[in-house]
């Protein structure tokens, strides 16, 4: 099976209006820069995009954002992005807040296959309202369903023309769980190489995951907060 393709555009040509989609990254780093600006292009709208975050103004969903492309965000935290403020206040964007433990766990368990997790977080809060809870060794767990993405996108250091993914130090983050969560997964890389050439001992997700590949380019993996100190 043939799973490099020539590029962003032709890995999300078939990504239709009204699709879910997860997008790997931890605030702006390891997000899938260039298949987020091939969407843009492209037009893509009525989103839902499950996500850690919804990136900043001019930069990753944010891109999406403002061009009113995303119907619904899943995320764990929002606060960087006055846009995405802006359409949550006056009613035109859906959001859904979940806590970062239990976003990781429901993109595991659809990765797993198992339909649904018992977890602690969010017993007794507002997260619980209008879902099963459980009793197990006398404390209560409350039901969360797995995901149901129908793409997903990540971006890694090193792949292969198999599909196999090396992500680099904190870059790791997310992708790795959503790579195994999606239908379709599509990864870009920055350094595509031939089949055999990465050390099995060092892949972090298998092949079989993976579905499209691509060799990206042009990443300004920028910075979200940047202080230094006073020279």
């Amino acid at each position: 099976m043939n799973k490099v393709v020539a590029g962003a555009d032709a890995a999300i040509q078939d990504i239709p209006s009204g699709a879910t989609l997860m997008l790997g990254g931890f605030g702006l780093c390891g997000i899938p820069e260039n298949c987020i600006a091939a969407l843009v292009k492209k037009g893509t709208n009525n989103l839902t995009c499950i996500s850690n975050n919804a990136g900043v103004d001019g930069f990753g969903i944010g891109l999406l954002l403002e061009q009113k492309q995303v119907k619904k965000m899943i995320s764990s935290y929002v606060g960087e992005n006055a846009e995405f403020e802006r359409q949550l206040l006056s009613g035109e964007l859906e959001v859904e807040l979940i806590p970062q433990g239990t976003l990781a766990t429901r993109c595991m368990a659809a990765g797993y296959g198992m339909p649904a997790v018992y977890l602690l977080a969010g017993v007794g809060t507002e997260v619980a309202i209008g879902k099963e809870t459980r009793e197990f060794n006398g404390k209560p767990y409350l039901m969360e369903y797995a995901f149901d993405s129908d793409y997903a996108i990540v971006k890694a250091w090193k792949g292969d023309t198999q599909g196999n993914l090396i992500f680099k130090d904190t870059a790791r983050n997310f992708n790795p769980l959503m790579a195994m969560a999606g239908k379709i997964t599509i990864a870009e890389v920055e350094e595509l190489v031939p089949a055999g050439e990465l050390d099995p001992n060092y892949i972090h997700v298998p092949g079989i995951y993976v579905h499209r590949i691509f060799q990206g380019a042009n990443y300004e993996k920028r910075i979200e907060q940047r202080t230094v100190r006073k020279g």
